[in-house]
């Protein structure tokens, strides 16, 4: 038996929004998606960040362990997980002039806000990383849908990268 309800609607992004996730910076920052929302394949972390002073949500060990590569570089003043493209009606442009069909919920039809795994601040500037399991992109629609993560953090002018791992057992 599913454990929560997943369908997306207008309703839910509505009440997203109005919880702030995807807001914020800092001790204050909540990521658009947590630990609690969905059931992940992987392993799901919360663990305590001494540069945000908050928790922080992990959908794969693989995050985690990027996770402490931030944590401990000198360069690194923020991060947020599960960074959203907010911007909605401009991602699903994006994906359309590629010619992806954006991600929309079965049920409802409302379209999905993509996430990037880290948004973060350094003293250069923001940066967008992306971390995947390199089985993953054997899966074409995550391939997709990297590219309009990739394209919407370029025409933002944000660095993105987007980094294979292989996930360890």
């Amino acid at each position: 038996m599913a454990k929560r309800v997943r369908t997306w609607d207008k309703a839910k992004y509505e009440r997203y929004l109005k919880e702030r996730r995807g807001q914020g910076e800092g001790s204050s920052y909540r990521p658009w998606i947590s630990v609690h929302d969905f059931s992940s394949l992987g392993t799901i972390s919360r663990i305590a960040g001494h540069k945000t002073g908050r928790i922080h949500h992990f959908l794969s060990r693989n995050e985690l362990n990027y996770f402490y590569l931030l944590e401990w570089s000198d360069k690194v003043l923020d991060i947020r997980e599960q960074y959203p493209l907010l911007d909605v009606t401009f991602a699903a442009d994006i994906a359309r002039r590629a010619g992806i069909s954006y991600p929309r919920d079965n049920v409802s039809g409302f379209p999905y806000v993509l996430t990037c795994d880290f948004m973060v601040t350094t003293q250069e500037g923001l940066r967008a990383r992306t971390i995947k399991c390199t089985t993953d992109l054997r899966n074409p629609r995550t391939v997709e849908k990297l590219e309009i993560e990739r394209r919407y953090w370029a025409y933002q002018g944000v660095d993105c990268i987007m980094q294979a791992m292989k996930e360890k057992n």
